[in-house]
């Protein structure tokens, strides 16, 4: 049992040297950089970075399984939204208790993952379409049902999810690694978790050998609507309030952590333990682009940057295993 556990940790760090010597690098560049040298490696700092990177872990267990697929998720952003204030808005405005509001905004999560798979499992429309239109229905309806106004909620409760700690950890960052730990065991252990690949490798093939291609897809959305509410309703605990600007831009963070991470924007390949990085590498870069006083503007500017060059070394990757 230990030698078969330190053969997967060498393989591991083999498979995923680049990006760790590029957060490797990135750590030690603020470490010494005169404006956050101070402040980087503080106990504080690292709890915020893993803190508000939680969303975009769980973001990012539901996007690389949706990738290796070969599909894509445009909707999770508008998800975050909507589940924030529907559950903010059971809480405050329905009398609800705190943790029926929480459910409330992970079960929405849930629905919209439900109609996003079957959906694309039973009709020939591409993912692109159908959840780019999910993406506007969400953010529609957390507009309409807040007005576009924040909804607020300062109990004790609704604060632990986000913002609260379990001894000296913060909750969101023991909840990234439960769910990210239960994804990889599904990704990996499972029949339905081979399944994702082999449909992401070949669909007809994937067909041809017995595979319920549809089913596979169903579940695979419907993962990720899931974790879209979770990361929501975390976002809405952490800033006490649902607000309709919650989420913006997250699926572009979670597709940037997911091939940053090193899975194919093709499919059929990838690991939920090279997402984990590249989710740290994403969290770090903006924390450090924060520490360093680099306008917000500038900052959409460079992780756009950051997307483009991971995508290319894919498409590099990807052309020599053709060859």
């Amino acid at each position: 049992m230990i030698e078969r556990f330190g053969k997967s940790v060498k393989r591991y760090f083999k498979d995923n040297l680049g990006i760790l010597c590029a957060l490797g690098a990135m750590i030690i560049f603020l470490y010494i950089f005169p404006r956050t040298h101070a402040t980087f490696l503080t106990r504080t700092n690292i709890f915020n970075v893993l803190r508000q990177n939680a969303p975009n872990l769980l973001l990012s267990c539901g996007m690389t399984m949706v990738i290796i697929l070969g599909g894509i998720d445009l909707s999770v952003g508008s998800i975050i939204a909507m589940s924030g204030v529907l559950g903010a808005g059971a809480v405050v405005w329905g009398g609800a208790p705190e943790i029926v509001g929480i459910l409330v905004a992970v079960l929405s999560g849930l629905l919209f993952g439900l109609c996003n798979g079957f959906i694309i499992a039973k009709t020939q429309i591409p993912p692109f379409i159908v959840t780019l239109a999910s993406m506007n229905i969400a953010k529609g309806i957390a507009y309409v049902f807040s007005g576009g106004k924040p909804i607020r909620c300062m109990t004790d409760p609704w604060k632990f999810l986000g913002a609260g700690f379990v001894g000296p950890i913060p909750t969101p960052v023991i909840t990234m690694f439960v769910v990210f730990i239960i994804s990889v065991l599904f990704l990996n252990r499972t029949r339905l978790g081979r399944h994702i690949y082999a449909v992401g490798g070949n669909d007809t093939a994937a067909k041809f050998s017995g595979i319920s291609t549809a089913k596979v897809k169903f579940v695979v959305y419907s993962f990720s609507g899931l974790m879209a509410g979770l990361a929501g309703i975390t976002i809405a605990s952490r800033l006490y309030s649902g607000t309709c600007r919650s989420g913006d831009g997250a699926e572009m963070d979670a597709i940037a952590a997911v091939v940053v991470g090193g899975t194919s924007m093709s499919g059929g390949s990838g690991r939920l333990g090279g997402t984990l990085i590249g989710a740290l590498i994403i969290g770090i870069l903006t924390n450090g682009l924060n520490l360093m006083g680099v306008n917000s503007d500038w900052q959409y500017i460079i992780k756009g940057v950051v997307i483009l060059l991971a995508v290319y070394v894919d498409f590099l990757r990807s052309n020599k295993k053709a060859k």
